[in-house]
């Protein structure tokens, strides 16, 4: 990603998480919200105008690049005592999902049994382990790339593995799918690599997306959980039936 390119994604979420709209700009800075949209599509921003932005946003320049730098080295995995200290408290883990898909204070409060006070100290205990820069006024920066990994066999893949995964390939009764397909085969190594390799673009293109989608109010943006698994696996239906050598 170009450097100009990083510093338009952390201008949205900035503006994102003080509920700042493109209308909003356009006002105070006496343009048309065509222009503004066109400049932040097309990261045509000339420097005095990216200062005004920044003005707007209560900061400098300096902290904008700031910012944009630190997210540049935003962590693809949790230590163990990271993921530990998450599934101690489901409250911090739900804010810790929440602060991911970029979430404001103020909408985390109004979804979830959670109150002001509350939510401060769990925000306040994520800037603590390292998981967000918490900011004034209740808002974050997140230190956490969209596509990062938990530690294979650690805390947290467990934990997914034995709450999450099993209960997402069981869903209530009124739960569609939106997609599901099972394919089975034998297939070579260098197979196994292409599909391995098509599937970790998947991964990034759909984290991306995720991204981008953050810029929406949250009534315009759904819950949905992709599951992508591949391993060497036969069922045991046939499994049982193998010859004996």
């Amino acid at each position: 990603m170009s450097q100009i390119s990083q510093i338009s994604n952390t201008l949205k979420q900035l503006l994102r998480q003080q509920q700042i709209t493109y209308k909003d700009i356009a006002e105070k800075l006496d343009m048309s919200e065509a222009n503004i949209k066109r400049i932040f599509s097309t990261n045509s921003f000339a420097l005095d105008r990216l200062e005004q932005i920044c003005e707007i946003l209560q900061m400098s320049l300096s902290d904008l690049f700031i910012i944009a730098q630190k997210q540049t080295q935003q962590l693809t995995q949790l230590t163990e005592e990271q993921e530990n200290e998450l599934l101690a408290n489901t409250k911090l883990l739900l804010v810790a999902v929440c602060v991911r898909d970029a979430w404001t204070f103020d909408e985390i409060i109004e979804h979830y049994d959670i109150d002001r006070h509350e939510c401060v100290q769990l925000l306040a205990k994520l800037d603590r382990i390292k998981i967000i820069d918490l900011l004034p006024n209740n808002h974050y920066k997140s230190l956490i790339a969209q596509d990062f990994r938990w530690i294979p066999g650690g805390p947290l893949e467990r934990f997914m593995e034995q709450e999450v995964m099993v209960k997402f390939m069981a869903p209530k009764k009124e739960e569609p799918w939106t997609f599901r397909f099972y394919l089975r085969g034998r297939y070579s190594q260098t197979s196994v690599d292409i599909i391995q390799r098509k599937l970790n673009q998947l991964t990034k293109e759909a984290a991306v997306l995720n991204q981008e989608d953050a810029s929406l109010p949250l009534s315009k943006r759904q819950h949905f959980g992709i599951l992508m698994a591949m391993r060497p696996w036969e069922p045991s239906l046939f499994e049982n039936l193998r010859r004996e050598t």
